[in-house]
């Protein structure tokens, strides 16, 4: 797969696609399908890892939080996602986590497209679990636990209905308003919902358990008595320095994937374990390069911290998405002078204008 980077017809003005016209490209598309679609922009994109200009994200913590740019270049089109993730936001009304993104034209320098990603983000990280677990669940695998019940829960809910078949829920969150939430909001897609009383209770008898918590902190989500032979485990809460949800002990008893094992080994489950813990990264798995699930007894771990490619594969299939929608409004971002050079001329003439 190449990526496409046409000229527009007025280099000054870049595409913009606000959070209302997002959610109505998704409607348009169907969330399903939207999933689907976008799991698939991945793969593509992961079978080409190699293409990739790579690089762990550059991030500013703060006590309250962390503030996150996230670039990849395949020497085509250049993307960046700005993305933040402060647990505490929610007491005062606010998301956890907000993101715009941009992908731009290497050759140019131009930007193609400016794009909120707040919505973006939920649906493609919920693609990409989805993606490794088709690949690393038993494929039988039908019943999901979610543990932490937050805005990521549904999209993940939807993605493994979509992409690998599950069916049954098994919904647990600290705050019984939140399960009662996304049991709510689930109802009449093709879903068996139990609501919980406890982690133990949810993982009972699952295949695949999602840990999906906000917590900025060490927490033990799930502890290595939980974890039974032949589960897949789905963690993408943690995915920042000093935040984690799972007990070492169960790090040492799974066949682990990652994405990016340098930005993975800083903040994902794995920097618990030693330097050289063994890793399998995602990619060679989807290229046949490496093996995933051993055996049916074998313990799957998906240890994902979201990595740029994603956010990548999602501004190329929205921008793909947008001819002919008019979903996207044109922003007067680039200065576009009749000569070049004469910046300041432009500027001398906008006075008389």
């Amino acid at each position: 797969m190449t990526s496409q980077t046409p000229r527009p017809e007025k280099l000054n003005l870049v595409p913009f696609v606000s959070v209302d016209h997002m959610m109505k490209l998704v409607h348009l598309v169907g969330v399903e399908a939207f999933l689907s679609e976008l799991a698939g922009e991945i793969e593509a994109d992961f079978l080409r890892w190699p293409d990739f200009d790579k690089t762990p994200r550059v991030a500013a913590h703060s006590t309250d939080g962390v503030i996150e740019l996230m670039p990849v270049s395949d020497g085509a089109l250049y993307g960046f996602k700005y993305v933040n993730g402060h647990p505490k936001n929610t007491r005062d009304g606010r998301q956890t986590v907000t993101a715009f993104g941009v992908l731009s034209d290497v050759a140019t320098g131009y930007p193609l497209l400016l794009s909120e990603m707040t919505i973006l983000t939920a649906l493609r990280t919920a693609a990409t679990s989805a993606l490794a677990a088709r690949r690393l669940a038993r494929p039988e695998s039908r019943r999901m636990a979610i543990i932490g019940n937050g805005a990521q829960s549904e999209f993940q809910a939807l993605a493994f209905k979509a992409i690998c078949g599950v069916t049954d829920l098994r919904l647990y969150d600290i705050d019984p308003e939140a399960s009662a939430r996304c049991a709510r909001n689930l109802a009449g897609r093709g879903f068996s919902i139990a609501v919980c009383a406890s982690a133990q209770e949810a993982v009972e008898g699952a295949d695949v358990v999602t840990t999906v918590t906000a917590d900025k902190q060490n927490a033990t989500i799930l502890t290595d008595n939980m974890v039974g032979p032949g589960i897949h485990i789905n963690a993408v809460g943690g995915d920042c320095p000093g935040k984690t949800e799972l007990h070492a002990d169960v790090l040492n008893r799974s066949e682990v994937f990652v994405e990016y094992p340098e930005q993975t080994r800083i903040e994902g489950e794995i920097q618990q374990m030693p330097a050289d813990f063994p890793v399998t990264e995602l990619w060679r798995v989807l290229r046949g390069e490496a093996k995933g699930r051993s055996s049916d007894q074998a313990i799957t771990l998906f240890d994902s911290v979201g990595f740029a490619v994603e956010d990548f594969s999602a501004l190329r299939y929205v921008r793909d998405k947008l001819a002919g929608t008019g979903l996207s409004v044109d922003l007067d971002m680039l200065a576009d002078p009749d000569e070049p050079r004469d910046l300041f001329g432009m500027l001398l003439r906008a006075q008389t204008a």
